[in-house]
């Protein structure tokens, strides 16, 4: 096997460290990149400002991911990221400031950990949930707060459960929640929702679910650690009462993080767009997991992202070899 860890020598005339593949960020879509890629014998470096891990890290309890049963987001982030470094794949805890694409066809990255020239770059940076911005949602969070219906919602069957949000991710995500529970309310600070007619539509002649327009979330409230009430406001006279709920489920919308990447090719929503290969429109760089216009976000999902896009980085440089 090619030695594929990165040493001091390893640099260029300009001082900048030389490596195969590239990865900005450590959550499950760049972990699962960065072994894939280490395994394939390829030079690898992982950036990561945190902790390894990303989203994963704020879930007490996951039970959907194959194989392993239940398991905690720290237990799960722990084996990604000894699975990757097992195969050769250094994670260096730093951040990115640029990304410059090169004529040659590889990239310049400068990193507070200095600079480093890869022959392609994975980005894995994700994308940051909007939050409600209220008292208790983030002590609570994994705790009854949650951002992911299908991650969480099983935690919740035939428990009382809030729905937050007006657009079509909140009414396909309470129908969703309907499925495990018949007390399911959803509010929303207009007079109307956001989603298309047809899908706010079969929200809500859904059995199970009940809606509060013009109300808003003042706070949720706990025992124990975990979620008990929620104080509701109703816009219109601005009169707030407590209401009991077992789980907050919040979608408000997410916000990628490509402010690394503003030369790519986005969708609507800002996420980055990718082909088959997770190529972005710039050739030999890469985009996994949250920040790119996929359909579905689960860590199984993002895992499998990081999986291919570590494969056809490996064409990439074949064929950079090659020229």
């Amino acid at each position: 096997m090619a030695d594929n860890d990165i040493r001091n020598n390893d640099t260029n005339d300009n001082g900048a460290k030389e490596v195969d593949i590239l990865i900005i960020g450590a959550g499950p879509a760049g972990l699962a990149c960065g072994q894939y890629s280490a395994r394939a014998g390829r030079s690898t470096v992982m950036i990561e400002e945190m902790a390894p891990g990303g989203q994963t890290m704020i879930i007490d309890a996951i039970e959907n991911y194959p194989g392993l049963g239940k398991v905690s987001g720290f237990e799960l982030a722990e084996k990604f990221e000894s699975q990757a470094n097992a195969f050769g794949c250094q994670t260096v805890y730093a951040s990115v400031s640029e990304i410059k694409p090169l004529d040659d066809g590889t990239f310049a990255v400068q990193t507070s950990d200095g600079a480093y020239k890869a022959n392609a770059v994975v980005l894995a940076t994700g994308a940051k949930h909007r939050t409600l911005g209220v008292p208790g949602e983030k002590e609570f969070t994994g705790r009854g707060v949650s951002y992911c219906a299908t991650c969480d919602g099983p935690f919740f069957k035939s428990k009382r459960i809030l729905v937050c949000g007006g657009g079509d991710s909140a009414c396909q995500e309470a129908m969703y929640l309907a499925k495990l529970s018949q007390d399911v309310t959803v509010c929303h600070r207009r007079d109307r929702f956001r989603a298309q007619a047809s899908i706010a539509k079969a929200m809500e002649n859904t059995a199970g679910i009940k809606v509060k327009l013009n109300t808003t979330v003042a706070s949720i409230n706990g025992e124990d650690g975990k979620v008990k009430s929620v104080t509701l406001k109703d816009v219109a006279t601005g009169e707030e009462y407590t209401q009991e709920f077992d789980g907050v489920f919040v979608f408000v919308g997410s916000e990628p993080q490509t402010q690394l990447v503003p030369f790519c090719k986005k969708d609507e929503a800002g996420f980055v767009a990718t082909d088959r290969t997770m190529m972005t429109s710039v050739p030999g760089l890469f985009a996994v997991g949250d920040v790119r216009d996929t359909p579905f976000r689960q860590i199984v999902t993002a895992a499998a992202d990081g999986a291919i896009a570590a494969h056809y980085a490996s064409e990439y440089i074949d064929r950079l070899e090659e020229d």
